[in-house]
């Protein structure tokens, strides 16, 4: 580099090498040390004026530098001027004092600490100058005296006008200094008197009412303190008189005092760990407490007194539990409760079974007895142990209301005002709330399933009556209507229980009716029957309407109707008089022992309503097969199917739709579920009753139709075929008069005459007899007004039928 040359710096770079190497748009550059250096080693970018930034120009400075120009250039010459004085000066004193400066005066002269008397500073000074006279040293050390006096006088020269200014104003100044002192001591004594008569006194009240509000203070403290040192002998008399809940609170303000108004204070400070551990004692005293309290409760004699056993102590119990948040003891009320109950239920059964020393081996732990008693003793063994578990049911919702009163009063909801502070918040006395039904639901369910397990353990080998069963039904429903009341729940384990039982009773029931309804079909005769007294005091009562409750003359009867004592031809319903066979009679009384089975066994009268349909269905569909399938001939010995017999069937079937109708209406006041298997029975026996009808018709058809082919249209008249069809219809009528009503017997001759007037339309036709007024013409029209003859005297056509137009039908035209 040549010297007239810029010397070369950092800043003299054009590019910066690693920026270049690591420019990530250029990637890795091959031929980098190939390439020559200079300013194209890298291209040049170049960058645009920014467009936000005006571009300045002289022109721009130009009004500054006219104005501020001719300032500059004479500042510049005035400075000139300045500095060539100043150095023109600054020579001269510069040459001055190069000749008197201090700086050829030894240095050991000029020390603070200098003293000829010390021997080291002595020799120092003297010993040096051993080759020199004293006459050449004492001019030195005169010349460094001059150099001092003449360094003094420039110094004092240099500082005269300041000194001599300061000598001048030294009066002045004192006497400013007077004035100004006179006025401090002026101050000093009106702040005196002011701090005295003002300040001062009020300070010291001030003070005084400080000192006494500490003093007070002071005593507070100190009668604090002697009251909480009396902690622990009120707490023993609180607990001798079994306020838990005073001791507690006791405990609780005590310890708030002592971490509040008396911390720190040393002779206390063991005072609340021994607090702390008769809050222990005292929680553990509650718990004991409360399990004694519940087991003498629940294991004292049913027929004491009944509530609550000591309920002031009972509620301080609870509340001391509720304050210290012990909710376990709910849950040991609940567990003592069940202990309790299989306690009661083993003594009871022990009591009952204490003549049998076999009985006694047989029983378990929770109570529960064997299955090898009789109905009668297991139905009593019921009743005790309902009642029982009742008694205690009860006692268990005593205890309920008075911790549920306990827990409203703790939570501020009661309401009668409370002493105590309220305690509970209101998510804890849900929680409490949520715990005593849960107590009072398991005790019921648990009750409930002990004799669930009594009433499961009935064999199904031994027989129960009806009034047992009933017996049963209201000891289910009395108890479990209670454990409903008290719990607000109803436990289905007791109901279910008698529900398997009652089934079982049910279907024996059905069983042993419909095999006896069936025997009776089978011997029956098709005779008209008597109708007892009886059957038709419960015709009357299901005439009634509503629920039949009890059979009449059964010991539940409150209502005595008093009729002949006579046994009747037919039965009367309304208006309406039945003949009809023995087995309905008796079917009358069955369906009435199964409205009082349904009455009694309410649960299930769905079910008996449909196993009733199932005997009447049975009834139905066996009387069609003896009377229209002449199973009868086998079974009871008859010789033929008659009319009679058709008859009998037809009306019985009638009676039988009557009485669905009552046995509906009672059963829809028993159950509300829908009933359609009697709609089916009574379809079915109306579609009965109409083949019954249907093959009476068909005998008449085939008899009459015998003789009218028979018949020739000759003298003598009236001809023999003719009066064995007025035979016949006599008999028919004979037959069937007394057992339909006279409008079904009307129905049945309008068709039978319907039906012989086209078969004599028929006849006549193949004949080719025609009402042209012949021979044949008057022998059919003598054969006519004999057969209409006879239709009028049995009285069941109208009118109509015996005008003088009613057969012209029987022409062809």
């Amino acid at each position: 580099m040549n010297n007239g040359e810029e010397q070369w710096t950092l800043y003299s770079a054009a590019q910066h090498l690693p920026a270049v190497l690591n420019d990530p748009n250029r990637g890795k550059q091959l031929n980098f040390f190939t390439r020559t250096w200079g300013d194209t080693f890298v291209e040049k970018t170049e960058i645009p004026k920014s467009p936000f930034l005006p571009e300045i120009t002289y022109a721009h400075l130009d009004s500054y530098i006219r104005k501020y120009g001719k300032r500059y250039k004479r500042h510049v010459r005035l400075s000139d001027v300045k500095f060539d004085e100043n150095l023109r000066a600054k020579s001269k004193t510069d040459l001055l004092n190069n000749e008197l400066n201090t700086d050829c005066i030894p240095e050991i002269f000029l020390r603070q600490n200098f003293n000829l008397n010390n021997p080291k500073v002595f020799i120092q000074v003297f010993h040096k100058n051993e080759n020199r006279d004293e006459h050449e040293l004492q001019e030195e050390l005169s010349h460094y005296l001059d150099i001092v006096e003449v360094q003094i006088a420039k110094q004092v020269s240099q500082k005269s006008g300041a000194f001599f200014h300061a000598m001048t104003s030294h009066d002045t100044i004192m006497e400013q200094m007077g004035v100004a002192s006179g006025e401090v001591r002026l101050l000093r004594s009106k702040v005196q008197k002011v701090n005295k008569t003002l300040a001062k006194d009020s300070l010291r009240l001030i003070g005084l009412a400080r000192s006494k509000s500490n003093h007070v203070t002071l005593v507070d403290k100190l009668k604090l303190m002697s009251t909480v040192l009396q902690t622990q002998p009120t707490l023993q008399l609180l607990l001798s008189s079994s306020d838990y809940v005073g001791a507690l609170e006791l405990i609780s303000s005590t310890q708030e005092v002592l971490a509040k108004e008396l911390a720190g204070v040393t002779s206390l400070r063991y005072l609340p760990s021994q607090l702390k551990e008769m809050l222990k004692l005292i929680s553990k005293m509650l718990s004991t407490e409360f399990e004694r309290y519940a087991a003498a409760d629940l294991h004292r004699p049913l027929d004491g007194i009944g509530g609550v056993l000591e309920p002031e102590r009972l509620t301080s119990l609870v509340a001391g539990l509720l304050r210290e948040r012990h909710l376990q003891f709910l849950e040991t009320y609940k567990q003592e409760a069940v202990t309790a109950a299989q306690a009661l239920l083993k003594q009871l059964m022990i009591e009952q079974l204490a003549d049998a020393e076999d009985d006694l081996e047989s029983l378990t732990g929770s109570g529960e007895v064997a299955p090898s008693m009789d109905a009668a003793r297991w139905l009593s063994v019921l009743n005790l142990a309902s009642e029982a578990l009742g008694k205690l049911v009860q006692r268990v919702k005593a205890v309920h209301d008075v911790i549920r009163e306990t827990a409203a009063a703790s939570a501020g909801l009661s309401a009668t005002p409370s002493e105590t502070e309220n305690f509970l918040t209101g998510g804890e006395h849900q929680r409490v709330e949520s715990k005593l039904k849960e107590i009072l639901i398991s005790v019921c369910d648990y009750c409930n399933e002990r004799l669930a397990s009594l009433v499961s353990q009935q064999s199904d080998k031994q027989t129960i009556t009806s009034t047992q069963i009933t017996e049963l039904s209201a000891i289910v429903e009395i108890f479990t209507e209670k454990c409903e009341v008290i719990c607000g729940k109803q436990s289905p384990s007791l109901k279910a229980a008698f529900k398997i039982q009652a089934g079982n009773y049910v279907h024996k029931f059905h069983s042993q009716r419909k095999h006896k309804l069936t025997l009776l079909l089978d011997a029956e005769r098709w005779k008209s029957a008597d109708v007892p007294l009886e059957i038709q005091v419960l015709v009357d009562k299901l005439a009634l309407g509503g629920i039949v409750k009890s059979l009449p003359g059964s010991p539940t009867e409150s209502i005595t109707i008093k009729y002949d004592s006579k046994a009747a031809v037919s039965l009367t319903v309304g208006s309406q008089q039945y003949i009809t066979i023995g087995t309905s009679l008796i079917l009358i009384s069955l369906v009435s022992e199964y409205c009082v089975c349904a009455y009694d066994l309410q649960m299930l009268a769905p079910v008996i309503g449909r196993n009733l349909a199932e005997l009447l269905r049975t009834f139905n569909s066996r009387s069609c097969q003896l009377v229209l399938g002449a199973g009868a001939l086998k079974t009871a010995g008859l010789k033929t199917i008659t009319s009679t017999n058709l008859a009998l069937a037809s009306r019985s079937l009638q009676l039988l739709l009557w009485l669905i109708n009552s046995v509906r209406s009672h059963f829809t006041g028993l159950t509300s579920d829908p009933l359609c298997c009697f709609d089916i029975v009574e379809k079915d026996i109306g579609h009965h009753i109409q083949q019954l009808e249907t093959k009476v018709l068909s005998i008449m058809n085939s008899l009459l139709g015998d003789q009218l082919n028979e018949w020739d249209a000759k003298p003598p008249v009236p001809s023999k075929q003719f009066r064995n069809i007025s035979r016949h219809l006599i008999k028919l009528h004979e037959a069937v008069s007394s057992v339909l009503p006279i409008e079904q017997v009307s129905d049945i001759y309008e068709t039978i005459n319907k039906n012989f007037k086209t078969c004599l339309r028929d006849q006549l036709l193949k004949m080719n007899i025609q009402n042209n007024g012949g021979p044949q013409h008057g022998v059919v029209t003598t054969e006519i007004i004999f057969y209409m003859e006879t239709m009028k005297n049995l009285k069941v056509l109208s009118d109509k039928y015996f005008n003088d137009k009613a057969m012209d039908d029987i022409w062809v035209r």
